[in-house]
């Protein structure tokens, strides 16, 4: 049988909804999503634009990673969100320099209408243990 562990890390950044920072379901970790909020205020998105919510979001998925003593080197899929396809290039300036140039993560990247709390992006990820 398949050991799931649901994990709420007191280290991660407070939710914006009801759900789990991550969920370890075997070898694998499933981060959830994150938002540009600051980590003790799942409120208040950062200003400054694409870039700077970009940079609070891998900050806030760090703050989830650390917590599990993981890091972004463990990342074998990324998921995010955007609401302007236009922040796609200022997106992956800030996203590109979390990872190793040889070893980033497989990944999708999906236009969407609208994320909580009014956000420009979200991204979350699935982790080898």
């Amino acid at each position: 049988m398949l050991d799931i562990h649901h994990i709420l890390s007191p280290e991660g950044p407070k939710p914006v909804g009801p759900f789990s920072h991550a969920v370890r379901a075997g070898d694998y970790l499933f981060v959830t999503g994150q938002m540009p909020t600051l980590p003790d205020d799942p409120l208040t998105i950062v200003g400054g634009g694409i870039e700077n919510q970009t940079r609070q979001v891998m900050e806030n998925l760090k703050l989830v990673l650390d917590s599990q003593g993981m890091g972004f080197e463990r990342v074998v899929f990324a998921r995010i969100y955007l609401v302007n396809f236009q922040d796609f290039d200022s997106m992956n300036k800030i996203y590109k320099t979390y990872f190793d140039k040889d070893s980033r993560p497989a990944r999708t990247c999906i236009g969407v209408t609208g994320l909580a709390v009014g956000a420009s992006v979200e991204i979350d990820f699935i982790l080898a243990c």
